[in-house]
């Protein structure tokens, strides 16, 4: 599942899920948090639910849950597992201890549901509140962990901040908890995600914001309209020489599976390279 592009859309407006399916975005998540009224929850969850069940498209759907700590969690769980989701996205993830749960509880409900254990991702947003900052080890916590997800708007909010100056730049305790997750994600072996960018009428901050993530090792932005889609996809797709490269690293590891140290076009790589050539094709679409 490529991480590019990741297209949000509220579960409970069909039209509005309609369009983000069909599309060009890597990953659909329907929305059952913060584009869903308290009031409409039970029906966004019913309308997702029964969107994966009619989907062929459900390799590239992601639901996102309400967060642990509400009495939504357990329900939306219990209606969307059974009908496999790519993955589910946990908001205002506190921790390594919310993730340990999940994958728990993930674990249970497809084991009832007859689909492989395992089979259901997790993307995690880990930076929404100050409090989530204070321990980021997700390194080993579960497998299912496809992605650690930067949130800068609901992290402000909990900080009583504007996220970004009038020229785009972070708060300072917004960049620091940016610098947190890439390193975070690092250290989990998983693709780091991007905030999304909150005005679609702004292509040049867009742009801006993009050249930055790509330039600081993100692997994709979210995103919440879909005219950001291909700019996004096109800045975090790599470029043929850098494919081309990793392509190269992967085959002469393949070739050589006991080296350590090896040399390509007279230069030393070794098995950090390998690491981020896989990081690269993964990218590229190159299995």
């Amino acid at each position: 599942m490529k991480l590019r592009s990741l297209l949000f859309a509220p579960a409970d407006s069909e039209r509005k899920s309609e369009k983000a399916l069909a599309s060009p975005a890597d990953a659909v998540i329907l929305d059952l948090e913060d584009s869903v009224a308290a009031g409409a929850k039970d029906a966004a969850r019913a309308a997702a639910a029964a969107r994966l069940a009619a989907s062929a498209e459900r390799a590239r759907i992601v639901v996102r849950i309400n967060p642990r700590d509400t009495a939504w969690y357990l329900p939306d769980l219990a209606a969307i597992v059974p009908r496999a989701p790519a993955a589910v996205l946990l908001p205002k993830c506190a921790g390594p201890e919310d993730l340990r749960a999940l994958d728990h509880h993930l674990e249970a409900l497809e084991a009832v549901s007859g689909l492989p254990v395992g089979a259901t991702g997790i993307l995690a947003l880990a930076t929404e509140t100050a409090a989530s900052l204070a321990d980021m080890a997700y390194a080993g916590v579960s497998p299912r962990l496809r992605a650690l997800l930067f949130g800068a708007e609901d992290l402000a909010a909990d900080l009583g901040i504007a996220p970004r100056a009038a020229d785009g730049t972070l708060a300072a305790p917004v960049a620091a908890a940016r610098a947190a997750l890439l390193l975070a994600a690092a250290r989990a072996q998983v693709p780091a995600i991007d905030t999304p960018f909150p005005d679609p009428r702004d292509p040049a901050g867009l742009a801006a914001e993009v050249a930055a993530g790509v330039r600081d090792g993100f692997a994709g932005k979210l995103c919440i309209h879909p005219d950001q889609i291909a700019p996004v996809a096109a800045a975090f797709t790599p470029a043929p020489e850098r494919v081309r490269w990793a392509q190269a690293v992967r085959r002469l590891f393949a070739e050589s599976p006991e080296a350590g140290v090896l040399v390509l076009e007279g230069k030393m790589i070794d098995r950090p390279h390998l690491r981020l050539a896989e990081r690269i094709l993964a990218a590229a679409g190159d299995p």
